[in-house]
């Protein structure tokens, strides 16, 4: 049996154990991407670097074959990827931090990243996740009193490949037409690579459907948190990804924290004993997750409440006996309208999903796999996606977006309180029943 510490997270949420004073040059000129006389896929704007002199040219090679120079960011070389886009107009610490993008080269749509810095508080995870960054202009400096570093800084610091000065609308555009793709970026001395070379190493890359990520990104031991104010149970959290700000605001509820690895099983979360189980957010094709959705059909069995959130959506609705499929290009944003159909309110809602929950919006629909009835609780206003689940006959539900959303929006942040009400009522009913 696994041991779970009694104590918080050994290892330092930040990558960084020590605070360093911003550092801050000029970047040179660079040509100007209004000049007519330069092709639209090799033009580089008027910007300039935190840290680095002159940076050199890289190139962004997306799998159909379209090329984007502009200059490298960050730490020079290769990286591989799907390549995706973020609609946030902040929050971008927020979003490299968060493992739900492991895997994955996102694409700022705001036009200027790295204004306010990069500090220790709003680390999601212990690192950045993100397989390449890409922005249209970055930050000359820092300019923020809780900024500790530059965004260049931590990007150099933990190997981030990525690269600025393309056309990051044109880019967002052609995905949103043709979807998320393998790409590649390429800086340094990489940048000399024949292009078909190029193009050769991006195909060969790894798809991101059928690709399971959990692994990677999950603990790999368990940790317990302890409940804030008054302790009402504890719930066992499976980490496929989870985000800090995710148990933070369980333990602000009564919940003592249970944060386990991946790779456990259903026996061991039972013999935990807990209130609830929680599974998080993660990167990877849900389908690839077989060993997951066993695992939460046989605590959902134990009449264990359930409450998920991305990745858990999606595998609440394998449970159940739902597909789950690939979107064109996913919901990535802190700007996702989404309907709650129980309260008729419209939440605005942080997202970053590529896969969803096949299953029609409207009606009540029995569980394939034994569960009694379920429905959908909330949907996408932009493209009608499943953004919830709930189950009628047994206590699970989940949504497809981020309740604790550290940069915002935080209109999803009672469904923390809610699931506090289902595992009270839940308490109750099983106090009831032993009298």
């Amino acid at each position: 049996m696994i041991a779970l510490a009694s104590s918080t997270r050994s290892e330092p949420l930040s990558p960084r154990a020590q605070i360093r004073p911003i550092k801050t040059k000029v970047r040179p000129d660079v040509p100007d991407s209004t000049a007519p006389d330069q092709p639209a896929a090799s033009v580089a704007l008027n910007a300039t670097f935190s840290v680095t002199d002159k940076p050199g040219p890289a190139v962004l090679v997306l799998e159909d074959g379209r090329r984007f120079v502009g200059r490298s960011y960050g730490s020079e070389g290769q990286t591989l990827g799907e390549i995706v886009f973020a609609t946030g107009m902040t929050g971008y610490q927020e979003t490299l931090t968060d493992p739900s993008y492991a895997g994955q080269i996102v694409l700022m749509t705001a036009p200027h990243i790295g204004n306010t810095g990069m500090n220790d508080e709003d680390m999601e995870s212990r690192q950045i996740w993100v397989a390449g960054f890409i922005v249209r202009e970055p930050a000359r400096i820092a300019s923020n009193y809780r900024a500790t570093r530059t965004l260049d800084d931590d990007l150099e610091e933990q190997g981030v490949v990525g690269i600025s000065g393309i056309d990051t609308r044109a880019i967002t555009r052609h995905i949103r037409s043709a979807g998320a793709m393998r790409s590649g970026i390429f800086s340094g001395d990489l940048f000399g690579l024949s292009e078909s070379e190029q193009l050769e190493r991006v195909r060969s890359g790894a798809a991101m459907r059928g690709r399971n990520l959990s692994l990677e990104v999950s603990t790999v031991e368990p940790f317990s948190i302890p409940a804030v104010g008054e302790r009402i149970g504890s719930v066992a959290v499976l980490d496929l990804g989870v985000k800090t700000s995710t148990l933070t605001y369980l333990a602000e509820r009564g919940f003592e924290v249970l944060v386990l690895p991946q790779s456990v099983t259903a026996e061991h979360v039972l013999s935990l004993k807990p209130s609830a189980l929680f599974f998080s957010n993660g990167p990877g094709d849900p389908a690839a997750s077989d060993a997951h959705v066993t695992l939460l059909q046989e605590v959902l069995r134990a009449g264990i409440p359930y409450f998920g959130i991305c990745f858990g959506n999606q595998l609440l609705g394998r449970a159940l006996g739902f597909r789950t499929y690939k979107l064109p290009f996913g919901h990535r944003g802190i700007n996702q309208p989404v309907l709650d159909k129980t309260t008729g309110r419209v939440e605005i809602t942080s997202q970053n999903h590529g896969f969803a929950v096949d299953m029609p919006i409207e009606g009540i629909h029995d569980s394939r796999a034994g569960f009694g009835r379920v429905e959908v609780s909330h949907y996408s206003l932009n493209d009608q996606v499943v953004e919830g689940i709930r189950c009628l006959d047994i206590n699970a539900f989940s949504v497809q977006y981020h309740p604790e959303a550290a940069a915002g929006p935080h209109d999803a942040n009672h469904l923390f309180d809610r699931f506090r009400d289902v595992v009270l009522a839940s308490q109750s009913a099983n106090a009831g029943e032993t009298k």
